[in-house]
């Protein structure tokens, strides 16, 4: 695997190197050495699969606050995707920066995003499927999200067509820098 940081600190975009052959080919797809080696999170707790029907759909921006911040690692299987990491760490020398890059079927890319972050992305295709994994478990209370265009962050989404959006995606808050 090839991993390459990307301009929020901490989020990487992990390639695979797969190996060919007349059969078609073979690739690690996770290996925790090459997480640990990088002081990257390798222990995750949970995979998800998120359908989505409609191109133009956003799911997100979602992060959960301490005791259950969580990493996550993110590939789409199915379709493809703009994928948004949003820096909220305080600390952080990108605090308040975005990055995003598409991943998808045909590319089979993923995005490690770091605890702190805010996560979110937009379908590009209809029929579009996302696994991901997380560090830590689903805790209501400590949910957050802010809004997919919120000004004070100045997201580039990359599909020109109509927005579609949960109630819940709809209904957050700007966010205070």
């Amino acid at each position: 695997m090839e991993f390459r940081e990307l301009p929020v600190s901490g989020s990487y975009l992990i390639r695979l190197k797969p190996v060919s052959d007349a059969r078609g080919f073979f690739a690690r797809a996770f290996c925790e050495e090459g997480f640990t080696e990088r002081g990257l999170c390798a222990q995750f707790i949970q995979t998800n699969l998120a359908y989505t029907r409609r191109a133009g759909t956003i799911r997100g921006l979602h992060y959960q606050v301490p005791p259950h911040e969580e990493v996550k690692l993110v590939r789409c299987i199915r379709g493809a995707v703009w994928d948004v990491c949003v820096d909220l760490r305080a600390d952080s020398p990108t605090y308040g920066q975005w990055t995003g890059t598409e991943l998808s079927s045909e590319n089979r890319d993923m995005l490690y995003v770091p605890a702190g972050c805010a996560h979110g992305y937009q379908t590009l295709r209809d029929d579009t499927e996302v696994l991901y994994s997380v560090s830590s478990p689903y805790a209501p209370a400590c949910e957050r999200g802010i809004r997919w265009d919120d000004p004070a962050f100045g997201i580039e989404w990359k599909y020109g067509g109509e927005v579609i959006l949960s109630d819940k995606d709809a209904s957050w808050k700007g966010y205070r820098l």
